[in-house]
């Protein structure tokens, strides 16, 4: 007699079905399909998103040591050592009897380079100042402004712009519509470093050069995104007397909806604007109104470029937003001086800011100038910046060993234990961000989908967070009797997927291709599956998650494994399932979920990764890969600094001792053999280590990106020891 009939039999013949296999269950409407409940999911995680964002905007005080993390400016300077940027024969861009323009390059890390200008009087300077134009502008558009401020030494600042056209991997051919700067981000998130991080090291690197001259003050002044930046240089670094920032303040909610370079990882929780500028006390801080006219990314028609980048766009700040921003600065920091000066453009906020030590004369009555622009520099500029990116990666893998690989105790159970949930703590709160436990019962809805071959496959929807929700098909063995406990097997499915992907058995479709109906396959084996939906679905919306999520120091699997957490515990209450065997097997997204799902979750007794096992930092940022997310439309897909914390081998090491299998196609084009062999050689000195080399395996085979089902299948039947 099956479980569900015996259980029939003692409740009421007209209990429904499902609500009598799975106590306290309600029934679940027919009121949506697949495809429409996910959108419902995603909808509803993106309501929580912004929820948060609204909650936990401003839940911490600022912080200078945090702020520099936020933005990776954590990298001991190198010494300026500025050299002439001239060619043989040639002297200064301008020189006038009492001024001289030159274009000017420093070091700011060792081996980054920055360049600009620098417009200094023949003469001993009255101030020092540190121009940024915004990203769409040359450092020589604000040339002018510098000749205005006679008597100062000023310094103007190149920033990477929004362009493409040096956004290339020659290499392997491949062109994008990436910007600039969006290309420097993608190479360095990951590594816990930033496009704006690295423009930031440039201007406090030369701060450091004007002290080492003996510079007692030193201004700065920004317009956009400099401006932006300029705000920031004087938050993190004292030395600077004051700023000057046009356009580029305001509030930071919307943060999501902005160009990808400006997605910063926790940056709402204590150091929206306001609270930025609150750090200036009891300094000077100069307002301009926000002129700009705003930015949207350029259409592209060229056939032969990749159309990859990450949507967003720049609208001006408006005025009484900014306004509320900084009356919250200012009770923050009651010392902070704010001025607003009354004529617009730099040169008149320097005169006002500098006591009026600076005069404004005309420029030798010949009006404004207008000077070439160095058109090789934003190529420099960008290649400084990707090689230097680059030579992260071995500096990564060195602090990883450093880290986390040489103080593993590997002779004691007790002490490994105590490691592994120390770093399994460190992965969830501060690389993937942990949301509080779900805060309510899983309260299942269930229906009965159908009955395949004997095979009862349930439709279940469980609740997590207040709208949000987690669901998937149950699937449990024809030969399932009265007091049997099963194990469970989690079946994963991958980007763009469905639960019912994974039990699809029309042998010409896509999702049977890449599955193979393997949670049917096993349910015929006699386990329990469960296939979960995991909401990356639906392009844009699902990755706009992610942007949302970042601000507040989350990602989109902060909310998966808080679904996993209360799919866990809906099963153990299961009165067929062995609570101690449930296992966790997915195959791309869902093989990254493996990864990430049961480091944090030790309820899940065992995991298998299938596609896309692989040496992921490197396949994150590196250029020496054709399949590297540098080169893809995956814009979400980096977490901050986790190239400096956890590879896969270092995830594996938080699912040790548990079972641990890899599944690897020599065709599968997400990795390449030998990169997986090198990163899994890790995972198997481990568990060899520890005398546990029987529980982990990586079985390679002829094939493509797919579920293979063989090797796997004997791991699950060996390690749950199903029927």
């Amino acid at each position: 007699m099956s479980i569900r009939f015996l259980i029939l039999s003692v409740f009421s013949a007209a209990l429904p079905c499902v609500g009598a296999v799975f106590p306290g269950a309600s029934p679940l409407g027919m009121d949506l399909s697949g495809a429409q409940r996910s959108q419902a999911m995603v909808a509803g995680i993106d309501r929580l998103a912004l929820r948060l964002m609204k909650e936990r905007a401003g839940s911490q005080s600022p912080d200078r040591a945090r702020l520099r993390e936020i933005l990776g400016v954590v990298d001991e300077r190198a010494p300026a050592q500025p050299q002439w940027l001239e060619g043989p024969g040639q002297g200064p861009l301008l020189e006038r009897p009492n001024v001289v323009v030159r274009r000017l390059r420093w070091q700011s890390l060792p081996g980054l380079w920055a360049e600009g200008l620098w417009v200094a009087p023949k003469g001993p300077a009255s101030q020092r100042w540190i121009l940024i134009p915004d990203v769409g502008s040359n450092a020589e558009s604000l040339v002018n402004e510098a000749l205005l401020s006679s008597g100062a030494e000023v310094l103007i600042v190149q920033l990477l712009d929004r362009g493409h056209e040096h956004s290339v991997n020659p290499r392997f051919g491949v062109r994008t519509d990436v910007g600039h700067r969006e290309w420097i981000y993608r190479q360095t998130y990951l590594q816990g470093r930033h496009v704006m991080g690295l423009e930031l090291q440039a201007v406090l690197s030369w701060v450091d050069e004007c002290h080492r001259r003996g510079a007692s003050r030193i201004w700065l002044g920004g317009e956009g995104e400099g401006g932006r930046l300029a705000l920031l240089a004087a938050a993190l670094d004292e030395r600077i007397s004051g700023v000057h920032c046009s356009g580029g303040f305001g509030p930071q909610q919307e943060i999501w909806a902005q160009p990808l370079d400006r997605n910063l990882f926790g940056v709402l929780l204590g150091h929206g604007d306001w609270q930025i500028a609150a750090l200036l006390a009891p300094r000077v801080l100069s307002l301009g109104a926000d002129t700009g006219a705003g930015w949207s990314p350029p259409q592209v028609v060229d056939g032969g470029i990749r159309r990859i980048a990450a949507p967003g766009g720049v609208m001006p700040v408006q005025e009484r937003l900014r306004e509320e921003e900084l009356d919250r600065a200012l009770k923050l920091a009651p010392s902070l001086k704010v001025m607003r000066p009354r004529v617009s453009g730099l040169a008149a906020a320097m005169a006002a800011m500098s006591d009026g030590a600076m005069r404004l004369p005309e420029i030798d009555g010949k009006g404004k100038l207008a000077l070439p622009n160095d058109e090789g520099r934003m190529q420099r500029l960008v290649r400084g910046m990707e090689r230097w990116a680059q030579e992260q990666l071995a500096i990564g893998e060195r602090r990883r060993q450093a880290e986390f690989w040489q103080p593993l105790p590997l002779q004691s159970a007790p002490q490994f234990a105590q490691f592994v949930e120390k770093q399994r703590q460190r992965l969830w709160q501060e690389v993937i961000g942990r949301l509080p436990d779900p805060d309510r019962g899983p309260a299942p809805r269930t229906r009965l989908l159908e009955t395949r071959r004997g095979i009862e496959v349930h439709e279940v929807v469980l609740d997590v967070y207040d709208g949000v929700f987690a669901w998937g098909l149950l699937c449990l063995p024809a030969d399932l009797h009265a007091g049997q406990k099963r194990p469970v097997v989690v079946c994963q499915h991958g980007l763009e997927g469905l639960p019912e992907d994974v039990l699809n058995e029309d042998a010409g479709s896509r999702a049977h291709a890449a599955y193979k109906a393997f949670a049917l396959r096993l349910a015929e084996q006699g386990f329990i599956t469960f296939s979960p939906h995991n909401p990356y679905r639906g392009m844009h919306d699902f990755r706009t998650l992610q942007r949302k999520l970042n601000p507040v120091g989350l990602t989109l699997y902060s909310v998966i494994n808080a679904q996993h957490q209360q799919i866990l515990r809906w099963l153990k209450s299961l009165p067929m399932v062995r609570a101690d065997r449930i296992g966790f097997y997915g195959l791309s997204y869902g093989g990254k979920s493996a990864m990430r799902t049961p480091a944090c979750l030790p309820d899940y007794c065992l995991s298998i990764c299938s596609g896309d096992f692989n040496e992921w930092v490197r396949k994150c940022v590196s250029l020496d890969m054709p399949s590297s997310y540098v080169h893809t439309h995956e814009y979400e897909i980096w977490e901050w600094n986790l190239g400096q914390s956890f590879n896969y081998a270092e995830m594996a090491a938080l699912i040790a001792p548990r079972p641990f299998m890899v599944e690897r196609g020599h065709d599968d084009g997400v990795g390449r053999d030998e990169w997986v062999n090198y990163e899994y050689a890790k995972v198997r000195q481990l568990y060899d280590k520890l005398g546990l080399g029987s529980l982990t395996e990586i079985e390679h085979f002829d094939g493509p990106h797919t579920i293979h089902g063989r090797g796997t299948f004997e791991f699950l039947r060996l390690h749950l020891r199903a029927p």
